[in-house]
């Protein structure tokens, strides 16, 4: 599609940038906070922007503003003004602003809190806002860059990028064991006191179908935030349904039959297409990458394998020894 700006007008560079901000963040009053300005000159930069156009550049979505044909042809524009600039302090922190993602608690914590650490030891002016929950990827996506969600998602005028595995596993404290004995099957767990999410308030197919092998369990504590289900499995409250990232870090938790309760689920991101436009979230989302490839052990339980084979070698080397 051609632009043809109205005789004797030019797109304004400040304009340009302005179209870029509310592009970015989807709302008149994000990108006036972003950028230090007000609704009002929001508005009226866009209008003039639309007049030196001939066109509309954006549109009302049921989530915000989106970009309309002529708007993402004046996009490209607007990411070249925004690099010549950048280009002019190449030593300058060049990226600032916020990164809002909503994320389940346990990647909220294990993998995003970490990962923007990172990008703030080179950006300092990044910041980062988290929405905790354990939800189906919503089909409009209203006040957040991205989402993190279990399962693969099915959305609409949205990017889907499947970002990592993690398993999840059967779970006792030690002093549990040790008052009720350690099951050999899965037979042995009818009746038995589950750590796990409110079955009735849980939203996502993947987290419901995990229980499958647990089904003859009875609910003993019920949450939706995965660290009391860690809490409650290390005080004692039952049999945890946990992921393995999470319950490997506590010597007080026993991994209990591993080959029969080994569930892997899949941790998809979300994100709207004028998302990754934004050099911050892009460079979030690089961050997230890095942070999962460091901790991939530890997201498949293969850490705590490793190290309860060595306990095991360990043990039997020092039976033998008592025996000779």
């Amino acid at each position: 599609m051609s632009v043809t700006p109205l005789p004797g007008r030019r797109p304004s560079p400040d304009d340009l940038l302005v179209l870029l901000a509310v592009a970015r963040a989807g709302r008149y009053t994000a990108a006036a906070a972003e950028l230090g300005l007000n609704h009002t000159t929001i508005a009226r930069r866009i209008g003039a922007l639309e007049d030196a156009l001939g066109g509309r550049v954006l549109a009302r979505g049921a989530a915000g503003w989106v970009l309309t044909p002529l708007g993402e042809h004046a996009i490209s524009a607007a990411e070249g003004v925004e690099r010549a600039l950048g280009s002019l302090a190449p030593d300058a922190p060049r990226l600032s602003g916020v990164v809002r993602l909503s994320a389940t608690d346990g990647f909220s914590g294990f993998i995003a809190s970490p990962a923007i650490v990172a990008v703030r030891r080179a950006h300092p002016d990044v910041s980062l806002e988290i929405v905790a929950a354990t939800r189906r990827a919503a089909q409009q996506r209203v006040g957040v860059d991205l989402e993190v969600v279990v399962g693969r998602p099915h959305v609409h005028r949205a990017e889907a990028i499947h970002l990592a595995d993690y398993a999840l596993g059967l779970y006792a404290s030690r002093e549990f064991l040790d008052r009720n004995g350690t099951p050999t099957s899965t037979g042995e767990l009818a009746g038995a006191p589950l750590v796990y999410f409110i079955e009735s308030m849980l939203q996502v197919d993947a987290l419901d179908d995990a229980r499958r092998p647990t089904r003859d369990m009875v609910d003993a504590v019920s949450s939706t935030n995965v660290y009391v289900h860690v809490d409650a499995t290390r005080a004692g409250a039952g049999y945890g349904l946990l992921p393995a990232f999470l319950a490997d870090r506590h010597d007080d938790l026993v991994r209990l039959l591993a080959d029969e309760i080994d569930e892997h689920l899949p941790y998809w991101l979300v994100c709207r297409p004028e998302a990754l436009r934004q050099p911050t979230v892009l460079a979030f989302i690089e961050a997230l990458r890095a942070r999962i490839r460091a901790v991939e052990d530890q997201l498949l339980g293969r850490s705590h394998a490793t190290r309860s084979s060595t306990a095991e070698d360990v043990s039997t080397t020092e039976d033998e020894r008592t025996r000779g």
